[in-house]
């Protein structure tokens, strides 16, 4: 295969692959929020759409009792390879919208980049491998089977993907997962996830009184479940950071220190660090580096807290409830499971008897580490080093894509995490956005896996 000829390709149609994603992405596919309920089926349409014109067969939308997911293949010969690329078209939620420099939904151009929600997570990465596929169909030369699964509810947690999946073996029966759903070091030093977190979602809600009360006629006699809240929550990590819920590590293996050593050449700046983010110091678990915090050790985070009155000036409440929503990251051998119960068991454990908790699982997923001797993954590495100049460094991400440990358990195969995000994009943040370097140089190396899967399974 000639990489000049593909260059030429993608430079010749640069404008129309830029503007085939723009119009995805004004499509508010939110899949949290039912009132964009018409606009994920929307976006569910344009995407089988866009796979048939670039040629794969058998594109249909598969109903499920939530929203679609669409399908499609190309099978040429049963002895070739087969990929079975996944990706997501349904997007996180836009708020806060005032953050936002441009409207979320109305994509812009600057600085070489896509603004738009979900312009990195995933429309812009899935959308990758749709025009990779359009390449190799125009010359001619599809090295591998192919099939398409693109889901619309990986950002609410995939709840009916695993019942298509355990109804479809044979239809989605692969050699190799292709997803691009994650991220890179850097363009300069390119990287290709090795293992992701999994992740255990919930609410909890303390409630005291049974109404509002006047904060000066009750106030100090009964107990405010926002303190309460913020007392409980404070209490699940101690001085150091550490998670203090009862057997939350029993099950974490702590990786060798020649482990650790490889975490710790890969490329960190963490005075850029820093700077990107705006803050003056990081923080963590004590006796890890940010690299391991991130990628190798389990995290507990508040992800949103409300309670009483929020509107504009002032109110003298003792509310009657308070919130929060809490996401705790796992590692392997962590059961999202297993972390569910012993949060909430916990949680209940340590509650005064002041006020009453409720907690409310919301959805989960199992951690996963991939293989780096698999011959996808040196046909991962070859394309990048083609592509790229450079050997692709293996990393751990901190994120959760629960439907890896999946596709391991119900399909017996590995996947290949051929993200080529950064994490500047601001995925789930205001002014997401996604480099238009990166999709079009993602077109690029993903033609060439096909290419390198194919040559490495003859041999």
């Amino acid at each position: 295969m000639d990489l000049a000829e593909i260059r030429n390709i993608i430079q010749t149609n640069r404008d129309k692959y830029i503007n085939e994603l723009i119009d995805l992405l004004k499509i508010p596919s939110v899949s949290a929020d039912s009132q964009y309920k018409d606009s994920v089926f929307k976006a569910a349409d344009y995407v089988r759409q866009k796979l048939e014109d670039a040629g794969v067969e058998n594109t249909e939308i598969c109903q499920t009792d939530g929203y679609p997911i669409v399908y499609g293949d190309k099978i040429q010969n049963p002895s070739w390879p087969t990929v079975l690329i996944y990706g997501h078209y349904d997007v996180q939620p836009a708020d806060p919208l005032d953050l936002w420099d441009s409207p979320p939904f109305e994509p812009v151009i600057k600085n070489d980049k896509i603004y738009a929600r979900g312009s990195a997570d995933d429309k812009g990465q899935f959308y990758i491998h749709i025009k990779a596929f359009e390449i190799l169909n125009q010359i001619g030369n599809i090295p591998c089977n192919m099939k398409f699964m693109i889901e619309g509810e990986e950002e609410v947690g995939s709840d009916n993907l695993e019942d298509f999946v355990k109804a479809n073996r044979q239809k989605l029966a692969a050699d190799v997962v292709l997803i691009s759903d994650t991220s890179m070091l850097s363009n300069e030093n390119p990287s290709i996830t090795t293992g992701l977190k999994g992740l255990s979602y919930l609410q909890v809600e303390v409630t005291g009184a049974n109404r509002d009360l006047h904060s000066g006629t009750f106030g100090g006699s009964v107990a405010n479940p926002i303190n309460t809240l913020c007392k409980m929550i404070a209490s699940l990590k101690d001085e150091n950071n550490h998670i203090t819920i009862p057997g939350f590590y029993d099950k974490v293996i702590d990786l060798t220190n020649d482990e650790r050593a490889a975490i710790a050449r890969a490329p960190f700046d963490e005075e850029e660090f820093k700077k990107e983010l705006g803050v003056n110091e990081v923080e963590g678990e004590k006796g890890y580096s940010t690299l391991e915090r991130t990628g190798i050790r389990p995290t507990l985070d508040v992800n949103g807290m409300w309670g009483g009155y929020i509107g504009e000036g002032a109110k003298t409440v003792l509310p009657s409830k308070a919130y929060a929503k809490i996401s705790m990251r796992l590692v392997p051998n962590q059961s999202s499971d297993e972390i569910t119960k012993i949060f909430s068991d916990h949680f209940r454990k340590i509650a005064p008897k002041s006020v009453k908790v409720k907690v409310t699982p919301y959805h989960g997923g199992e951690p996963a580490v991939t293989s780096t001797q698999s011959v996808a993954y040196k046909a991962a590495e070859k394309a990048f080093e083609t592509c790229w100049g450079k050997t692709p460094i293996p990393t751990r991400d901190g994120g959760s894509i629960p439907i890896v440990a999946l596709f391991e358990r119900e399909l017996g195969v590995d996947s290949v995490l051929l993200g080529f995000g950064l994490n500047s994009d601001a995925i789930h943040s205001p002014n997401e956005s996604f480099g238009i370097f990166n999709f079009l140089k993602g077109i690029e190396t993903t033609v060439f896996f096909h290419h390198f899967l194919r040559s490495l399974t003859k041999k």
